[in-house]
């Protein structure tokens, strides 16, 4: 699978619409694209534990995508091998009234992973260019300076979030953002889904629909969210999600890639510390 069939390449202009939400690349059948998954996921959860014993690098991976897309599945599938002490998830729902009370990435950068783990964000900091800005009602609750809700808010977001990635980058945090792109159709059939199952009507509420009437607004958004923040540090991805096993499969491997990529590998054990070893083992065994 390449990679590169899903990055927004940095510097380019993309559409959306260009990207089609049922791709499922080179498959030929959806036992394939699993058995691959399965690899993958073993091979993620050996990644990870050296990951966790260097002590050096964390990963950030960011998803992003309209409701019903496959988020939290993904997320479950995908990382259902790793040891959960190296893992963090969080979910970012509406701000609390003590988030409003900080900058908009505060919420977010208290809960960055530390080194040697994982760090998962379902939704995140880009919620504050996309809901914001579908809804810009919204930023008269964040108690934001008058002068600087202007035309230019979203353009600032996005060089400020720019500049907060690379600033993890540097200290070893490497971000990789997952958009969910499910298609406007699939996305009613999952809802009607949830409606008729009575053990996921809870993940159901009646603003899920009304939001459906803003569609049009949410793909400029997400487009023009897209071209400005995907950078070389911290990519984009635009992951067909409208078969969920090819979403979960493609998550796999670019993570699995990623990390395979940071060259990661145990510490090594100096002549001291060997000798201290053998010590131990001779007093265990006597």
């Amino acid at each position: 699978m390449d990679k590169h069939t899903f990055i927004v390449q940095p510097g380019k202009t993309l559409k959306l619409k260009s990207f089609d939400p049922a791709f499922t690349g080179t498959f030929s059948a959806k036992e394939i694209a699993k058995k691959k998954l399965k690899a993958d996921i073993k091979q993620l959860a050996s990644l990870q534990d050296v990951l966790y014993a260097q002590n050096m690098y964390a990963l950030l991976l960011i998803f992003q995508a309209m409701d019903a897309a496959g988020k939290d599945g993904t997320i479950k599938h995908v990382m259902s091998g790793v040891n959960p002490q190296g893992c963090q998830v969080f979910s970012f729902k509406a701000p609390s009234n003590e988030e409003l009370d900080h900058d908009y990435l505060w919420r977010c950068t208290k809960a960055l992973p530390e080194r040697g783990r994982i760090g998962i964000f379902n939704r995140s900091y880009y919620e504050e260019v996309l809901v914001a800005r579908v809804h810009p009602t919204l930023l008269s609750h964040q108690q934001l300076p008058e002068k600087t809700v202007n035309k230019d808010i979203w353009k600032r977001r996005y060089e400020e979030i720019n500049n907060f990635e690379r600033y993890l980058h540097t200290n070893g945090i490497h971000v990789l953002k997952f958009f969910l792109n499910v298609s406007k159709e699939e996305q009613k059939q999952r809802f009607i889904k949830r409606l008729d199952c009575p053990e996921k009507n809870w993940k159901f509420s009646i603003n899920d629909a009304k939001e459906r009437e803003y569609w049009n607004d949410y793909m400029q958004a997400y487009e023009d969210m897209l071209n400005a923040t995907s950078t070389d540090r911290a990519p984009w991805y635009i992951i067909p999600a409208d078969h969920k096993w090819f979403t979960r499969t493609a998550v796999a491997d670019i993570i699995v890639r990623k990390l395979k990529s940071l060259k990661l590998k145990y510490p090594e054990v100096n002549d001291e510390h060997r000798a201290e070893l053998a010590k131990a083992k001779e007093m265990l065994e006597s």
